[in-house]
């Protein structure tokens, strides 16, 4: 493959703005993408996607693999023809040129990533106080996932190099906890006490068939494996991108696949599935099952704390370079374009980022008890899927776009199946996901759309 000559330090783009700094090898790459995927998902909805179809909790963590590694390969092909900044909606903008679908792009995506760190910022706080046993009422742990969320502004700040580096040690500590739940799941195994008959069994609510049921999990256990395509937004400070790209993605997706399906497998056999599904710390509880001598209810919320704020911290980092990106492409203000000449991180879209995080954390609080944060996970993955079919579907169509730079190809058919997976587990009538995600999907693609009508007449009047 032809190699792109990274920039140097100094070099400027079009506008006179420094570019970003490439500072992304293959190692850090790779843990970026498995530290992105192994997020708060797992730790959370093993019980939930047990409770879905019963024993057979593992299967629907791999038809979302599947589904993952199929628009994985249409993003490696886009991200290696088109290494910057933006990701879905650069592809999306560049396919069919239209911007309000563009803008509607980067909302939905750069939302998915906020709302996930804003929630993950709440369970920090919560397995913080958790954790050392503290006291406290809801106005405390607000401000401590407040407090958390500048810590995440900071780092972000301070530059991806440090961002990266502290997720390295965070995507360690996660990776250690859920070895931790394999390694003692097996010894239980191994000692003759686990019931493998669960593994096979489905048990499904009456209201749904197998068919039905086995959809509805896998679109919940699809929230556990979105991640992987936030790497394609620092493709601007990742060194050669076209090549290594492909190589750590597939790994890193293959590494985090196995993982996921150990952990259910090792879940369900251990623990009866209808104690696993009631869980709120459903990993605990299988280590308790299996080690009752174990001290995992004290080390636990603090490995959880470690995960979610890893996910935070990634997300964060995704949505301020996609905001970055399209404020450099003209979609967005320009303002959301403003490097720091120092950092050379993008600092305007990081404060703004963080501002509404902030504004969701505080929303969320209000209500911890509320139904919308137990939907926020299912909302993301909504979202994205949505996003999904519209890469799979761009790929096709920049087929014409001829860059002269020799990229991965996803082939014809892939992208046709990516296309018709992701719309399955979007629909209402197939993937089995409740109403009220629908609902607040249809609320922030609803702000999206104003806060476009307002860029376009901004725009209209200044001309």
């Amino acid at each position: 493959m032809s190699q792109i000559s990274p920039p140097s330090p100094t070099e400027a783009d079009g506008s006179g703005q420094p570019s970003l700094k490439q500072v992304m090898g293959p190692g850090l790459l790779l843990l970026f993408i498995i530290g992105d995927i192994l997020g708060t998902g797992i730790y959370a909805l093993t019980g939930e996607v047990a409770g879905e179809v019963g024993g057979a909790a593992w299967l629907p963590f791999a038809i979302a693999f599947a589904v993952a590694l199929i628009t994985a390969c249409s993003y490696l092909e886009l991200v290696t023809k088109y290494p910057e900044a933006a990701g879905a909606a650069l592809y999306v903008h560049k396919a069919f040129g239209k911007h309000v679908l563009t803008f509607l792009v980067c909302f939905a995506v750069m939302c998915s990533g906020i709302t996930s760190a804003s929630a993950a910022s709440r369970a920090f706080a919560a397995n913080l106080v958790a954790g050392f046993g503290l006291d406290v009422g809801n106005g405390v742990i607000l401000l401590i996932a407040l407090g958390f969320m500048l810590l995440v502004l900071a780092v972000n700040l301070r530059g991806v190099g440090e961002s990266v580096k502290v997720n390295v040690v965070l995507t360690a500590v996660e990776l250690s906890g859920l070895l931790l739940v394999i390694l003692i799941s097996l010894y239980f195994i191994a000692g003759g006490n686990a019931d493998f008959s669960r593994v096979v069994a489905f048990e499904t609510a009456a209201d749904k068939s197998v068919f039905l049921a086995v959809s509805a999990a896998t679109s919940l256990a699809f929230f556990a494996m979105v991640g992987f395509e936030d790497s394609v937004n620092m493709a601007e400070e990742t060194k050669n991108p076209t090549r290594i790209f492909p190589r750590m993605m597939f790994t890193g997706l293959g590494i985090t696949g196995l993982i996921y399906i150990l952990v259910s497998i090792c879940a369900v056999a251990v623990v009866p599935v209808g104690r696993l599904a009631e869980s709120e710390t459903p990993l605990s509880t299988v280590v308790q099952t299996a080690a009752p001598g174990f001290p995992i209810s004290d080390l636990l919320p603090f490995i959880s704390m470690f995960a979610v704020a890893n996910s935070a911290l990634i997300n964060m980092l995704m949505a301020s370079r996609l905001l970055y990106g399209m404020g450099k492409r003209g979609v967005l203000p320009s303002f959301l374009s403003k490097v720091h000449p120092s950092r050379r991180t993008p600092q305007a879209a990081i404060l703004f980022t963080t501002v509404i995080a902030l504004g969701l954390i505080t929303f969320v609080s209000l209500s911890p008890d509320s139904p919308v944060v137990a939907l926020l996970g299912g909302t993301t993955s909504l979202l994205l899927l949505a996003v999904f079919a519209l890469v799979n579907v761009s790929v096709l169509v920049l087929r014409r776009d001829e860059t002269g730079v020799e990229h991965f190809n996803a082939g014809r058919v892939l992208p046709v199946l990516g296309t018709i997976t992701c719309l399955y587990l979007v629909l209402p009538w197939s993937s089995g996901r409740p109403v009220g995600q629908y609902q607040i999907a249809g609320a922030l693609l609803a702000i999206g759309v104003i806060l476009w009508v307002m860029t376009w007449w901004s725009g209209k009047r200044t001309k």
